[in-house]
């Protein structure tokens, strides 16, 4: 298929705010392109390319540029190809080989299709072509239940992968993906509640946990062999030693656990999230900063044990399972409540001991990976939320030279990309606002006289009183007086909080 036709489709796509009508229009697409097609084409339309690791800047973009072909030519598979070339390049003069490369693949386009390239490699490919809207459209081109495709990419955390099962084989291609040990399952997410009330009246009797201000780790274990795997999937083995060894000692055979890694301080208080996440960028000197910064691991799940996935039990069972397992001071602090105060009283305890609230789960759930549903519900006495930053403008005064007033954006998941919900510079301290600016310029987009806009890849996470009904932004709502509580490496741009969350929260929809 020509790269033409899907620019074309893309657009009209990004045109309709009709959920069914973007599923159709996907359908249409995939049903007409061949085997080798459908990776590519997906992760178009998802909005990044298949490489992840292309080393392309703006920069790069400006530095590739080349007048626009006449007419279209370029198929999805040789741009997949380039792609993959300028990915394979690596070492000295690596940076003016990629350039090259790029500036041929850009001669080759058309100019709507340089536009899509440009906003593709920069992640400013806003069409609503979502994970979840193309899972539909996948499950109605192989004529399977779309909660059997969304099943299978929570499992095999690739949707291209499963898209290529489904069609070829449909049903019994999807019948294959399950939890399996050292292939890491997408982490189940939760939603903000706005009090004890509210959660305990969506859930009835909860379970309730500590929320830590740790670092999120699911560990596979099969014998002697122990893998550990960070919230965003990567694997972080190595530098967790002492956990390793805890788990190579647990009496499970095989197991698949869901926790947080936390230092404590000598009085078992917890550090700063930022203390624990030195643990998880040393490459070198582990053995010294394990000494130094030890980790204590606090598991509150269980997805697989000794051969089977208990993945779909609910979660009373699934922790029942866990506690038969691992040492009791490991278990997260947990209670079951239906009753406010001691819901009340929980939370208290929590918040005295340093941590950041607690979680309300409904004990019936099954583990819903990568779903963040409303069967978990995080609770803090100050309302948080996960952002992303789409701006920053200059400072002024005391903060000239720094960017500073940082435009937050929220998911939009019913549409696409990020919606702007709010500006803050409240918050930053000097040392946050100097690596702000080196950062963010270096995902710069585009900039004018007060503003640099950039690729919205980093996640922060802001402080907030409430939610106010706002026409002044595009999705209705705003932050009121928010405030930077600190950056957040470890997340994702697709974890961050979402604009319907936020909606569900301003007055007007409650």
């Amino acid at each position: 298929m020509l790269l033409a036709e899907l620019v074309e489709r893309s657009g009209r796509i990004a045109a309709t705010s009709r959920r069914t009508e973007k599923i159709r229009l996907l359908a249409d697409l995939l049903r007409k392109l061949p085997a080798e097609e459908i990776a590519p084409a997906i992760a178009f339309l998802s909005g990044s390319p298949r490489q992840k690791r292309l080393g392309i800047g703006p920069a790069a973009l400006r530095a590739a540029a080349a007048p626009p072909a006449s007419g279209p030519t370029l198929t999805l598979r040789q741009v997949d190809e380039a792609l993959e070339h300028i990915a394979e390049v690596s070492g000295p003069g690596s940076a003016a080989l990629k350039t090259g490369l790029l500036r041929n693949l850009f001669a080759q386009a058309t100019a709507p299709e340089q536009e899509f390239l440009e906003r593709l490699l920069m992640g400013e490919l806003r069409q609503g072509a979502l994970e979840g809207v193309m899972v539909e459209a996948v499950a109605q081109v192989a004529g399977v239940p779309a909660q059997r495709v969304r099943r299978a990419v929570m499992f095999a955390g690739d949707l291209t992968e499963v898209a290529e099962a489904a069609r070829r084989e449909g049903e019994a291609g999807l019948a294959r993906y399950g939890v399996r040990l050292f292939r890491p399952v997408q982490p189940m997410l939760a939603q903000p509640a706005e009090d004890l009330d509210e959660a305990l009246g969506e859930l009835g009797e909860a379970a309730l946990e500590f929320k830590l201000d740790g670092a999120r780790i699911q560990v596979h274990k099969s014998a002697g062999e122990v893998r550990f795997f960070s919230r965003r999937l990567n694997d972080v083995t190595a530098a967790v030693p002492e956990i390793v060894e805890a788990v190579r000692a647990l009496p499970a055979r095989e197991a698949v656990l869901d926790g947080e890694a936390i230092a404590l301080k000598e009085d078992g208080r917890p550090q700063p999230f930022q203390v624990t996440m030195r643990r998880f960028g040393r490459r070198l000197d582990v053995e010294q900063m394990r000494r130094k910064l030890p980790l204590r691991p606090y598991w509150f799940d269980l997805i697989y044990l000794d051969g089977g996935g208990v993945i779909d039990e609910p979660q009373a069972r699934r922790f029942e399972l866990l506690q038969g397992i691992v040492p009791p001071d490991t278990v997260i602090p947990h209670r079951r409540a239906m009753e406010p105060g001691a819901a009340e009283q929980f939370l208290r305890e929590a918040v005295e001991r340093g941590h950041e609230g607690i979680m309300a789960k409904s004990p019936e759930a099954p583990y819903e990976a990568g779903s963040r549903g409303r069967s978990w519900l995080k609770i803090k006495p100050a309302h948080t939320l996960d952002l992303v930053v789409l701006a920053a403008e200059w400072g002024h005064g005391r903060r000239r030279g720094w960017l500073s007033n940082l435009h937050l954006g929220a998911r939009d998941i019913e549409k696409g990309g990020f919606v702007m919900v709010g500006k803050t510079f409240k918050g930053l301290t000097d040392e946050m606002l100097a690596w702000q600016t080196e950062q963010l310029q270096k995902l710069e987009v585009h900039r004018d006289e007060w503003t640099v806009y950039v690729e919205p890849k980093l996640v922060v996470e802001v402080e907030f009183n409430d939610v106010q009904v706002s026409p002044r932004y595009p999705g209705g709502v705003a932050l009121r007086f928010a405030r930077v509580k600190r950056y957040r490496p470890d997340k994702s741009p697709a974890e961050a909080d979402t604009l319907q969350a936020l909606q569900a929260l301003a007055p007007a929809s409650s």
